[in-house]
């Protein structure tokens, strides 16, 4: 065993304005393994997180209950804690970013950056909502796309071309909230420089603190050029006023990662062993990782580093990003029953069985993961049922009924060749064996390899049972001494196997330990095994299949909870009917069926696919910002509708030849396509 190490471990704050759900579950089910096997290990492991709970949304989402937003987040916050307990998240805090703690850090690093020169001020437009009487966040603005003409794009991209830019640049914009057209209005606004940091970010990248995807992501951003980040927003607004700028705010994301060092210095507040400076002070030996989603790594891995080194805190060790989760192949869907949250999971299946699923596609790189609910099914009935449950339920009575419930005598083979006797036992050797290289899959977040690697181990134990056959054994009185010691060794190797999967599943090696009577299992305790005599408790089922009626009923159950939703729950009202036109301005836009002949990713693009248009003879390359809700094997042969005389425009990834067209309102990409008979060069009328 190393030396022990102290270190700090968070998770991205989910917002306060909505449930959790299974795709949310992904990163938090990440690192609460990682943080129970450092635990385990022997090392002090501090895992904290806390609600996001300021911003526009959250003070309309309380509007629109007509209650405080005080209020709104303290019902969200218990939601959420409910939520997670569920699923065995074990934080040692959970905090709230509208604290006293995470205001008087936001306000003590913005000072801290403004005196040292790192704020600026200066005035920008603004779209400003006249029935509302509030300057519009980009996401509450929409109208057509500056660059391809796009109706129905947000305020800051394009959902179709991919274009960026600001919410001033739309054509004919309207606010989301009123309908009505935005005024542009001057207001004085605080930036924080990032440019000024870019040596030390360069330096700190090059330490190795990020993966190889998110270092090639950010040499992009460094190419483009760093620029100033708007940390304020105008009044009114939910969150804590810039102390030296009555009725200006800290934007959201200022104080949301602050939320980190609010919650560990709340926990510090609750424990004399804590010191807030051992692992925020630069210099120190502690460790502080975050595991985050890819979608926010831009604000994790420049402007939080830069913050924090600017105001003379110290610097994360490394920031781990993972990526969405689809089920059954697509984006999550309330209309298919797939957008399911953390409490409609937890009602009719087992929490625990998730997070072995997830570990069991978890790996240390930028992946999306897929929940296959079939597969899901299969694979916990065949490692957790058929595998690992099955080794004490197949022994355990042997113990108990023949032998008082004590086992037998187990050496361990393989370690001395020397050794001898009919005892010995290469296959426990071999499981002990495996620790370090299990443990090594752990640190490194490489839970898919870790799992195989134990169901491996889990398969040569059942298949030496299968071998000894004890219920053979059992039948023989002179062969008694030979059943005590085959199920002996078969339920030290349970035990480890359990020890091995305990970060996954620790409410399974809670149980597991009482049935086995013996105190919380360690890393250390894979060294050892349990004594002659040692007393086993009546064993209980661990682990229950999965019918496929207890599936059907999930998603039932999400589909009848999604239909209850009118609304998004980041945007409170549908963008409203764009203003009428004559049959001749529609009449002049050629609609065609087109088939999908091929779909690729586009390198260097975030949104884009790019797709070979076929128009019954006719091809097409057309670029769709569609990325995030298909995969491109899954569009190939699909028919789909375009519009086929829009003005060709040159990308800097190609000539885009059109638009194929899709419906989003804030709850995703739904390519449109026709129906059955169609076919391709068809017009639309």
């Amino acid at each position: 065993m190393n030396t022990p190490r102290r270190i700090l471990v968070t998770s991205a704050l989910p917002y306060a304005n909505g449930p959790i759900h299974l795709g949310h579950l992904v990163e938090y089910i990440q690192t609460d393994v990682w943080a129970r096997f450092q635990r385990m290990r022997g090392h002090q492991c501090f895992y904290v997180c806390a609600d996001d709970a300021h911003g526009t949304p959250i003070m309309l989402k309380a509007r629109e209950h007509g209650i405080a937003p005080e209020d709104q987040i303290q019902r969200v916050w218990a939601e959420h804690t409910a939520d997670f307990a569920r699923f065995g998240i074990g934080f040692d805090h959970y905090h709230t970013t509208h604290s006293p703690e995470n205001r008087h850090f936001a306000e003590l690093i913005y000072t801290r950056l403004r005196d040292a020169g790192h704020i600026a001020r200066r005035s920008i437009r603004q779209a400003y909502d006249p029935s509302q009487k509030m300057f519009l966040p980009d996401r509450f603005i929409k109208g057509e796309c500056p660059r391809c003409g796009a109706a129905d794009q947000y305020g800051d991209s394009c959902e179709v071309c991919g274009a960026t830019y600001a919410p001033t640049d739309l054509k004919n914009p309207v606010s989301v909230l009123s309908g009505a057209t935005p005024e542009e209005r001057d207001s004085e606004h605080y930036f924080f420089r990032l440019a000024d940091f870019e040596p030390m970010l360069r330096r700190w990248i090059d330490d190795g603190a990020l993966q190889g995807a998110v270092r090639h992501k950010l040499a992009e951003w460094f190419d483009a050029g760093l620029s100033d980040w708007d940390i304020s927003r105008d009044a009114p607004y939910f969150g804590f006023e810039i102390p030296d700028a009555p009725g200006k705010y800290f934007y959201v994301w200022l104080d949301a990662p602050i939320g980190y060092m609010a919650s560990f210095q709340a926990l510090c507040e609750q424990r004399e062993d804590l010191v807030f400076e051992d692992f925020w002070a630069p210099g120190t030996d502690t460790e502080l990782y975050h595991f985050i989603g890819k979608d926010i790594a831009y604000f994790h891995t420049l402007f939080w580093p830069a913050m924090l080194h600017g105001a003379g805190f110290r610097m994360p060790t490394a920031v781990f990003a993972h990526g969405f989760l689809t089920v059954n192949g697509q984006k999550m869907s309330k209309s298919r029953g797939t957008f399911i949250r953390a409490e409609t999971f937890a009602r009719h299946l087992t929490p625990e069985y998730l997070r072995y699923y997830f570990a069991a596609k978890l790996g240390p790189e930028v992946e999306d993961i897929d929940l296959n609910l079939e597969d899901f099914a299969a694979r916990v009935n065949a490692d957790l049922v058929g595998k690992l449950a099955n080794i004490a339920s197949r022994c355990a009575g042997f113990i108990t009924k023949r032998f008082d419930g004590k086992l037998g005598a187990v050496l361990i083979g393989g370690a001395d060749p020397q050794r001898s006797g009919d005892h010995v036992d290469s296959l426990t050797f071999d499981l002990m064996q495996a620790a370090d290289e299990i443990a090594a899959c752990y640190e490194q977040r490489e839970y898919a390899r870790a799992m195989r690697r134990i169901m491996a181990l889990a398969d040569a134990v059942n298949a030496y049972v299968d071998q000894k056959k004890p219920w053979e054994l059992a039948k023989n009185p002179a062969d008694a001494a030979q059943l005590h010691i085959v199920t002996s060794i078969a339920l030290n190797a349970f035990r480890l196997l359990i020890l091995y999967l305990k970060p996954v599943l620790p409410a399974m090696a809670e149980a597991a330990e009482h049935f086995l009577n013996i105190p919380p299992l360690t890393w250390n305790d894979a060294a050892s095994l349990l004594p002659t005599g040692h007393a086993i408790g009546v064993y209980q089922h661990l682990a229950r299949r999965i019918e496929p009626d207890a599936l059907a009923r999930l998603v039932a159950d999400s589909t009848e909870a999604a239909s209850r939703t009118t609304a998004p729950e980041e945007v409170p009202a549908i963008a409203p009917i764009a203003p009428t036109i004559g049959i001749e301005d529609f009449s002049r836009i050629d609609l065609r069926i087109a088939r999908i002949a091929s779909a690729e990713h586009v390198e260097g693009a975030d949104k884009l696919l790019r797709l070979q248009l076929d128009l019954g003879g006719e091809r097409r390359q057309v670029f769709a910002g569609i990325k995030a809700a298909y995969r491109p094997e899954e569009l190939v042969g699909r028919l789909t509708i375009m519009v086929a005389n829009l003005a060709s425009r040159q990308m800097k990834f190609g000539l885009s030849e059109g638009m194929v067209l899709a419906a989003g309102d804030g709850k995703g990409i739904f390519l449109l396509s026709p129906d059955q008979g169609a076919e391709p060069g068809m017009r639309v009328k």
